[in-house]
């Protein structure tokens, strides 16, 4: 969580070093997750700005869980409105557009 509040920070100052950074929160919010910690990624998500959120789906294997068990916990734990959980799912990587 240290890395992700000093990254959000550079982020939010306009640091060029930056310009290329997103964040994948796939594996950030879990049916597990504590209110505290979710109110944190929320507050991240917030301060990074939707843009640079990005939402993959990591493979079903291993103890993670489903894509849909997934997504089912960020809008279960995540205080954010419609609107942004739309504008993260429909965020795709720059090096994956055409």
């Amino acid at each position: 969580m240290d890395a992700m509040v000093v990254l959000a920070e550079a982020v939010a100052k306009g640091d060029t070093r930056t310009n290329k950074v997103y964040f994948d929160i796939t594996t950030n919010v879990t049916a597990r997750s504590f209110a505290t910690d979710a109110a944190f990624v929320a507050a991240r998500i917030r301060q990074i700005g939707l843009p640079r959120i990005l939402y993959g789906s990591d493979m079903a294997i291993g103890g993670n869980a489903t894509a849909q068990d997934s997504w089912k916990a960020h809008r279960d734990k995540l205080a954010l409105s419609d609107a942004e959980f739309r504008a993260i799912a429909n965020n795709v990587a720059p090096y994956m557009q055409n």
